[in-house]
């Protein structure tokens, strides 16, 4: 029973300490699509360095997170498509008029201990709409070179593209990677 009890606080303990606000590290924070091209491909790029804010309480199973993405750390490894698709192409980004997009969550939900999707509202083109990113793993835990504790996870959804003024007729799959350091 000593040892149970033991146990127990230390977990409560543990879980405690983790209850905080963690800075993204944008290198090792992106997000990257896959998208049909016109029946024959895939085209395939991402957004890096990206920057924001994620809370965490696993004891209370709370969250949120502010992901900011900057249109300027598009990466499809052509840079010619890059500017196309970032606003030389009418339908796709318009990186002047919209810099940035933002994922700002409203509730993680989790499944036991885990986090099973952050649902959360993203904007793009100036337009917000609701999303629910599933979570493929979420884990914290203490990073030795930075000596610092660190939380991240992959997490997956789909967009159409319609749904948000693009003139692209398939859907998207995104796929988000986010580590943050506690502050």
């Amino acid at each position: 029973m000593k040892k149970f009890l033991l146990a127990t606080v230390f977990a409560v303990s543990l879980s405690s300490a983790l209850a905080a606000t963690y800075t993204i590290d944008p290198h090792h924070t992106n997000a990257r699509f896959a998208s049909d091209h016109n029946g024959t491909s895939t085209n395939v790029g991402g957004f890096f360095m990206l920057e924001g804010k994620v809370q965490f309480d696993p004891a209370k199973q709370k969250g949120s997170v502010d992901l900011v993405i900057p249109m300027s750390k598009l990466n499809t490894g052509n840079p010619d498509f890059d500017k196309h698709i970032l606003g030389e192409y009418p339908g796709f980004f318009d990186a002047v008029k919209f810099p940035e997009m933002r994922f700002v969550s409203t509730q993680f939900i989790f499944d036991g201990e885990k986090v099973k999707e952050v649902q959360g509202n993203l904007t793009i083109l100036g337009q917000t709409k609701p999303v629910v990113l599933e979570a493929k793993r979420f884990n914290c835990y203490h990073n030795k070179m930075a000596n610092k504790e660190a939380c991240g996870g992959d997490f997956k959804t789909t967009l159409k593209p319609t749904e948000w003024g693009f003139k692209a007729p398939a859907e998207a799959a995104i796929k988000i990677q986010i580590e943050a350091f506690k502050d």
